[in-house]
């Protein structure tokens, strides 16, 4: 590997390698229902668990899942904020919660119309 950031995108999963730290995120974006939320947090964290294990052994580096669910209308887990603050740079949570509520209206502008 060099000495830069690698990050890999693959539909609604973003990889991103931190040499300097020797960490990998595994960041998982999904819009579920506000009900599902907090079940789906859960589920995509089992989900790349091989992910995880295997970007471990292959890249050797310190490697976490974090998971970044949204209810369509913008309802959120308790631990939302502490994965959104593992993120580099700064995220505010209420501007993916607005982009979440934005999309939601979208779609039923479409439907509805």
């Amino acid at each position: 590997m060099t000495r830069e950031n690698i990050i890999i995108i693959i539909i609604t999963v973003i990889i991103i390698i931190i040499n300097e730290k020797e960490t990998c995120m595994v960041i998982d974006v999904a819009i579920s229902g506000d009900r599902n939320a907090i079940k789906k947090e859960a589920e995509k964290i089992l989900k790349y668990k091989d992910l995880t294990i295997e970007i471990q052994r292959m890249w050797n580096v310190k490697t976490k899942v974090i998971p970044v669910i949204i209810g369509a209308t913008g309802t959120i887990s308790k631990l939302l904020r502490k994965y959104v603050r593992n993120i580099p740079r700064k995220h505010e949570v209420k501007e993916i919660q607005k982009t979440a509520i934005l999309g939601t209206a979208h779609i039923l502008r479409k439907v509805l119309m």
